[in-house]
């Protein structure tokens, strides 16, 4: 590789001189097994310089490529490439990692001061012309270079995204590009922080302990040292999720207090406060849209979706319009069995009935839960403590299908006290991967549930996967046990589904290491690993009471079974109802886009618009608080139910094949979990189920299967299939 001698000489160039980075944890490579990071000597001071001698490196490194008096080929350019960065990408990952699971003043700062560095770098990368060029050359040679698929595929990978980059607009719209993305980091920056400092400050002060009633000793324990905690002794503080609903609002009996949590929440990010949100979101959009028609798009949603599977709004639109009117449906049926209650309780006292509201949507649930079923959700918890649930569910479940082990190591430093560690084991012995488990909720985290990876597998770089899963399920107090609800236990195997995705990557190129796949297709593995929470031979083995280890009886068993439809209707409604807003949001053009003072009208005009505004059924995010929108998922949050078409085809496939076997295991992982991004989404899927995606078993597991029309003839918008990817 010609190039690799000027490569050393610009990487040591960089960084010599740099008295700053002496003793820096990020100046080498962790010396830690599967290079895991040295939390323990890890400091915020180390950040910056490593932030700015990683760019000066990563800058010296792509000249050089560019540069290259030779000729280009796959190694000296595309190659190169791969392996540039390196120092700069170890300090990002534990930063933006940290920020999300443990951020504090000092994090914020440097996250507030180095967003638009970080995106005028990029854009110095993407910019370049003399880079382009050659990448542009190999392309148009890509089918003579001798490469196999995957070096043919990373060829076309990094051709379009400097295409989509703005590698072909002329100096003028380069300039307003670095301008555009430099201000959208900075307001992105701004938009998560005021998330999260408003999710804190919008805590519900609660003055006595009978007001809470309904919620359990140790809830009202925790709300009672969250309250001292900030400085309201003697009082409660429910603290708030970064979502519409709330969990506390399914148990409290006291409605006033429901509805001063449910008005705190919506209320978030569009109060008029310092945490305002609604002027960000309006010069996002507007600069969004300004991009995508300088790259010739007529909106960033088209821009977005091209490099999708679902490839065009319209496609997108047409799945979620299906979809809308039989959820909504579904939520009225849903919302006249809890008017029925409410009226049949309030008669009993002999008071007169009140409308249904949102607010009172998951306690009356439960109770028609409790009246349909014989039981409710607090008679799970017992049996879901949570680490018997990751042991003895989750891994447990990848023990039987994948054949992989795992085992709890205490000799590695922390990034936070109340975390797991755990080696992973294939099925050979060998090590596969470390894995770090993150539970519980703190002020210092966003919200949420997410996956990330601070060590990827790459065959070039010789790594293994080093990956962590994070929640926010409410700690206990000490000495409590941490029990779990069902969304919680669901959302542990949804999330360790995106970990096997990472552990299990056996690529070559960095590049399409574990989940780096379209995002309306990254869910789907995770979305199948949910398939185990209620497999009949995994929930016996962890559902357990944490006081006798007596199993959970096998009526509680059934019934937690025979209530998996059960509220489908709201939680399928809650989601789209979010999915459209951002598809409008980012579909609209010109004076179409809402200022600052007209977002408010716009979620309602869009919700009205797309048949989904049931009042009693409010966005699972509302646009001031939907951080999905200002990351990854901007005109993407519809992925979900996207992917939960492959997801519902593929649990079908396992189900008519045997279920929990070792030889659909192996064959999941080797067909798709193993191959990261380095082939076709869709064709990954074919390549596992030997055919293409079918909507029909989305609608059934959903309960949401389109009736016929009149005539016999199904509606003329029901697609029967995904749209390939071209």
């Amino acid at each position: 590789m010609a190039a690799a001698p000027v490569l050393v000489q610009a990487q040591q160039t960089a960084v010599s001189g740099a008295e700053s980075l002496q003793g820096n944890p990020f100046l080498e490579k962790s010396t830690l097994p599967l290079e895991y990071p040295h939390f323990d000597r890890i400091r915020d001071e180390h950040f910056a310089p490593a932030f700015d001698a990683g760019m000066r490196q990563n800058l010296a490194e792509v000249e050089a490529i560019a540069t290259n008096p030779e000729a280009p080929t796959f190694e000296n350019t595309i190659l190169e490439l791969e392996k540039s960065g390196q120092l700069l990408g170890r300090a990002v990952r534990v930063f933006f990692n940290l920020v999300g699971t443990d951020t504090n003043d000092t994090r914020k700062q440097l996250q507030a001061d180095y967003s638009a560095r970080f995106a005028a770098h990029q854009d110095a990368i993407a910019l370049n012309p003399q880079l382009f060029e050659r990448i542009e050359t190999l392309h148009e040679n890509r089918d003579s270079l001798g490469l196999d698929a995957e070096g043919v595929r990373l060829v076309e990978r990094y051709y379009t995204d400097f295409v989509r980059s703005g590698a072909k607009l002329d100096d003028a719209q380069k300039a307003r590009l670095k301008e555009i993305n430099a201000e959208l980091a900075e307001l992105g920056t701004k938009f998560s922080q005021n998330v999260l400092a408003e999710v804190n400050d919008s805590a519900v002060v609660v003055d006595t302990r009978e007001e809470l009633d309904g919620l359990t000793e140790a809830q009202i324990s925790a709300a009672a040292e969250a309250a001292k905690s900030r400085g309201h002794e003697g009082k409660y503080v429910i603290t708030l999720l970064n979502t519409t609903g709330q969990p506390p609002l399914s148990q409290l009996t006291n409605r006033d207090l429901r509805e001063r949590i449910f008005k705190a929440s919506v209320a978030r990010g569009a109060r008029g406060n310092e945490w305002d949100n609604t002027g960000i979101i309006a010069q996002v959009v507007k600069l969004r849209d300004e991009r995508a028609k300088m790259l010739g798009y007529p909106n960033h949603a088209t821009y977005v979706l091209e490099d999708e599977t679902a490839k065009t709004p319209q496609a997108v639109n047409d799945m979620l319009g299906q979809l809308a009117p039989a959820a909504v449906a579904n939520a009225r049926r849903e919302a006249a069995d809890l008017q029925a209650m409410i009226d049949q309780e309030q008669a009993a006292k002999g008071e007169a009935s009140f409308e249904l509201e949102p607010w009172d949507w998951a306690f009356y649930t439960e109770k028609v839960r409790q009246a349909r079923y014989d039981f409710d959700e607090s008679q799970l918890k017992p049996y879901f403590e949570m680490k018997s649930v990751l042991e003895d569910g989750v891994f447990h479940a990848a023990n039987q299908f994948y054949g992989i082990s795992f085992k709890e190591r205490t000799d590695l430093p922390k990034y936070h006290p109340d975390t797991w560690i755990y080696d992973v084991f294939d099925a050979d012995g060998s090590q596969l991967a470390i894995f770090i488990f993150d539970p519980y909720a703190r002020d210092s985290k966003r919200g949420g549930a997410w996956m990330n990876s601070y060590v990827s597998q790459s065959e070039l770089e010789g790594t293994s996967p080093v990956v962590a899963n994070h929640q926010n399920i409410p700690k206990p107090q000490a000495g409590e046990p941490t029990l779990l609800t069902w969304d919680e236990v669901i959302t542990m195997f949804h999330e360790f589904g995106h970990a096997l995705h990472g552990m299990f990557s056996d690529v070559t190129y960095p590049y399409f290491s574990g989940t780096s796949v379209p995002r309306d297709f990254v869910e789907f593995p995770s979305q199948v690993n949910e398939m185990w929470a209620d497999w009949p031979s995994i929930l016996a083995n962890y559902a357990k009471h944490h006081e006798t280890g007596e199993p959970m009886p096998q009526e509680l068993l059934d019934k937690v079974l025979e209530t998996a439809r059960f509220n489908q209707g709201f939680a399928t409604t809650e989601y789209l109802a979010a999915a459209m807003l951002d598809q409008r949001l980012h579909q609209a053009e010109g004076d179409a886009i809402p200022a600052a003072d007209e977002i408010v009208r716009f979620e309602a005009e869009a919700l009205a618009a797309d048949g989904i505004d049931f009042a009693a059924v409010p966005p699972r995010y509302k646009l001031p608080y939907f951080s999905h929108i200002m990351g990854g998922y901007s005109a993407g949050y519809y992925a979900y139910i996207w992917s939960e078409v492959l997801d519902a085809n593929t649990v079908k496939w396992i189900e008519e094949h045997g279920g929990l076997t070792r030889a659909n295991g192996d064959r999941f992982r080797a067909t798709l979990l193993s191959q990261g991004g380095s082939k076709d989404a869709l064709q990954l899927f074919r390549d596992f189920s030997g055919a293409d995606p079918d909507i029909t078993p989305l609608l059934e597991k959903r309960g949401l299967v389109v009736p016929d029309t009149d005539d016999g003839a199904p509606p003329e918008a029901e697609p029967t299939t995904l749209p390939a990817d071209s």
